[in-house]
């Protein structure tokens, strides 16, 4: 059905561990604006280069596809698009409001890149009513200049805030890679940074390497380490966490949409 519909998913080229799980149970998260990233992180197997032309009929594409799977929740995610004016954000609302046509029963997730700190964009997006608005921090500030290049910490912390105050009822959620040699300290210092930044929904996984190309895997946690840290987090007042070894941002994403109702029915 993907390639029928010229269509990108971020499970095959990030080469998820996940992969024939999702695909097996009928899900699969869709990567807008092409297979080619405009940025180098060191932990992502998608391709980077040069951006493809933006296809004006992926949203539509897309909107069929779901209505195809008949999925009750969808995951939207992109490459990043630095040589985009509005940084992909124009697809990413496109795509929200053809779903909303076809499938207007289905709860869409988006995970967005930082826009490289463009309100304009990262507003684009709610306005065009996502249930679930992911960002990933991926790691911790101290490993930002070898993980991910070029992005920021701070940068994307605050688009996690910006995004609660543009729309408090709209549920965040952001994830960390673990086992790149950050120290317990530090992902406890990012966990409070989340919710302070109001983050509702919290992944925290392994970092696998895709291949000798990437960084290596500095530590393989324990299961009780995830377990240990998962349980922490909840302690902080997050209103879902999921964590563990395979744990990935979209991961069986709409067990976290119990807490939807809730958030809606609470001024």
């Amino acid at each position: 059905m993907l390639r029928r519909r010229k269509l990108h998913s971020v499970c095959e080229e990030a080469r998820c561990p996940n992969l024939n799980h999702c695909f097996g149970r009928g899900t699969v998260t869709f990567m807008l604006l092409g297979d080619t990233c405009t940025r180098a992180c060191r932990f992502c197997n998608v391709a980077t280069g040069r951006g493809a032309p933006v296809d004006p009929h992926e949203p539509r594409q897309v909107a069929e596809a779901v209505a195809e799977l008949g999925l009750s929740h969808v995951v939207l995610t992109s490459v990043n698009r630095d040589d985009l004016p509005d940084q992909g954000s124009v697809q990413f609302a496109r795509a929200v409001s053809a779903l909303r046509s076809t499938s207007p029963g289905t709860t869409i997730e988006v995970l967005t890149p930082d826009f490289r700190g463009d309100h304009d964009a990262m507003d684009r997006v709610v306005d065009a009513g996502p249930d679930v608005y992911n960002h990933n921090l991926e790691t911790v500030p101290r490993l930002y200049r070898q993980v991910r290049p070029g992005a920021r910490y701070s940068r994307s912390l605050a688009l996690l805030d910006h995004i609660k105050s543009r729309c408090s009822k709209l549920l965040t959620k952001s994830g960390l890679m673990l086992g790149l040699g950050e120290r317990r300290e530090e992902v406890i210092e990012v966990l409070r940074a989340l919710r302070d930044a109001r983050v509702d929904a919290l992944t925290l996984g392994q970092y696998l390497r895709p291949s000798l190309r990437h960084l290596p895997v500095e530590r393989y946690l324990e299961p009780a380490e995830f377990d240990d840290l998962g349980r922490e987090a909840e302690a902080m007042g997050f209103l879902h966490v999921a964590s563990g070894p395979l744990v990935r941002s979209s991961f069986h994403a709409d067990t976290a949409l119990d807490i939807l109702g809730v958030m809606r029915g609470t001024e």
